[in-house]
């Protein structure tokens, strides 16, 4: 993050709001183990703004037994900033229910803050706070090629960021294309048979959606983005090489190191890539969103 927060120690949760749950709807198919909801929030603040690409913090009740005053997680604003009939800000985020496994006992125990919210019913009311991070920016030349690299719920913050630059840019030029990686096609946020918003974007000339799945989703194997990318390797670093040329990722920090191999590998050495990576970030043509 250009702030240089890379801890959730680090973020300010003093300041609260209160907000209400809108609607929560599951947008993986029934038949994936996968569960990930999206929940529309309205805030209690009429003042309250937000900003495409922007996270929100969820504040959760800790457990006092435990000397936990409270849990915070950040979510991505999957949405445009909108407003709810009575004029309040309206948010929507996506979340995926999780687990994790304890290390020293073997043990799997519900992620607290994910299930916290994927079990609220409308008309709930919790504690959010921020907007927090940078925006992903449309750039004002409308001729920039785009490649969006986005992770399981990383597609959220793209989703928003597809309907700004169509909106405010209809007549886009340059090329889009947008990596999305998950498990399997099922697991494909915003892109499956319950919910495809990105549908409206195919008929578009300059716009192309590649899939990166695990080889073996059952075993728990990496999204595969050596073969999402290797297969237009010569056309993608082409693309890397043009001023015009802006990278956006968003997702879970553990895929930047995927993604460095591929592209050092697409480069011929990590030292090619790594002199190509900084290019990109000093000229801020490479911009991640990453938790």
């Amino acid at each position: 993050m250009s702030e240089g927060v890379r801890q959730l120690s680090d973020y300010d949760v003093g300041t609260r709001y209160r907000a209400t749950v809108v609607s929560s709807e599951r947008i993986t198919p029934a038949e994936t183990p996968e569960e990930v909801r999206e929940i529309v929030l309205d805030v209690e603040r009429e003042d309250f703004s937000y900003e495409l690409g922007q996270s929100i913090g969820i504040v959760v009740p800790g457990e006092a037994a435990f000397g936990h005053e409270h849990h915070f997680r950040l979510y991505s604003v999957a949405d445009l900033p909108d407003r709810g009939p009575g004029g309040r800000p309206r948010i929507k985020i996506c979340v995926r229910r999780c687990s994790y496994v304890d290390e020293y006992s073997g043990e799997r125990y519900p992620g607290i803050a994910s299930n916290y919210l994927c079990d609220l019913a409308p008309g709930a009311s919790l504690q959010i706070n921020g907007p927090f991070g940078p925006a992903f920016e449309v750039p004002a030349d409308p001729e920039t090629d785009l490649i969006l690299i986005g992770s399981g719920t990383g597609i959220a913050p793209f989703r928003a960021f597809m309907k700004r630059l169509y909106a405010t840019v209809p007549q886009w030029q340059g090329r889009i294309w947008l990596f999305h990686g998950a498990r399997t096609g099922l697991e494909m946020l915003y892109r499956n048979q319950e919910v495809d918003d990105f549908v409206q974007y195919y008929d578009r000339e300059t716009f192309e959606a590649f899939e990166a799945l695990s080889p073996r989703p059952d075993w728990d194997d990496p999204i595969a983005w050596d073969g999402a990318l290797q297969q237009r390797g010569a056309e993608l670093w082409q693309m890397l090489g043009e001023p015009r040329t802006r990278v956006y990722v968003a997702g879970l920090e553990k895929m930047l190191e995927q993604l460095d191999g591929v592209f050092s590998g697409l480069a011929g050495s990590q030292e090619e890539w790594e002199r190509r990576k900084a290019e990109l970030v000093a000229g801020g043509r490479w911009v991640e969103l990453v938790y």
